[in-house]
C-alpha cells in the first residue's frame, strides 16, 4: 500500500501544479473530449524541426486527466518526436495493461503513478485523454511542416 500512496501523491500534486497549462503559440491544436465522463482538453502543440518545442493545455476534469496532461508534458518536451511517440506507445501498454504491468520508471517516470489506474477501464479514458490529443496535435503539426529527420 505504500508505493500505492506514493503514486496518489504525485497524481496530486501534478493535478495541484500543472506543467504546461495555459494555452501558448503552437503549429497545431486540437480539442478532445470524453464523453463518458465529459473532461475536455484543447491542447497545442509546437515542433522545432524534430523536436517537442512545447505543449501547452487548457483541460477541465478529475484529477486524473488533469495530472495526466501534466505528466505528459514533463515527459515530450525537449524529446524528438520519435522518442515522445516511444514514450506515448509505453504510456497507452501500460494503461491497456488493466493492472498486470507496472510500466518501465525509466521511460516513464512520473507516469508510473497511473498504472493503479489501468485497472480502472473507465478511467483509462481519463488518463489517455490529453495522450489521444497529443498524438493528433503532432500528427497534424507533423502534416504541415514535415520534418525530413527525426
Amino acid at each position: 500500500m505504500k508505493l500505492d500512496s506514493m503514486y496518489q501523491e504525485i497524481i496530486l500534486e501534478h493535478y495541484k501544479n500543472p506543467h504546461g497549462k495555459g494555452l501558448r503559440d503552437g503549429d497545431a491544436e486540437v480539442h478532445h473530449v470524453n464523453p463518458t465522463c465529459g473532461d475536455e482538453i484543447t491542447l497545442r502543440v509546437r515542433l522545432d524541426g524534430p523536436v517537442v518545442a512545447d505543449v501547452s493545455y487548457e483541460s477541465q476534469g478529475c484529477s486524473i486527466s488533469q495530472a495526466s496532461a501534466s505528466v505528459l508534458n514533463d515527459l515530450v518536451v525537449g524529446k524528438t518526436v520519435g522518442e515522445a511517440q516511444a514514450i506515448q506507445e509505453a504510456f497507452l501498454e501500460l494503461m491497456q495493461s488493466k493492472g498486470q504491468a507496472e510500466g518501465d520508471e525509466d521511460v516513464l517516470e512520473d507516469a508510473v503513478a497511473f498504472a493503479g489506474v489501468s485497472k480502472f477501464p473507465a478511467r483509462v479514458k481519463c488518463a489517455l485523454l490529453s495522450w489521444m490529443a497529443w498524438k493528433d496535435a503532432t500528427a497534424k503539426a507533423l502534416a504541415e511542416h514535415p520534418v525530413v529527420n527525426d
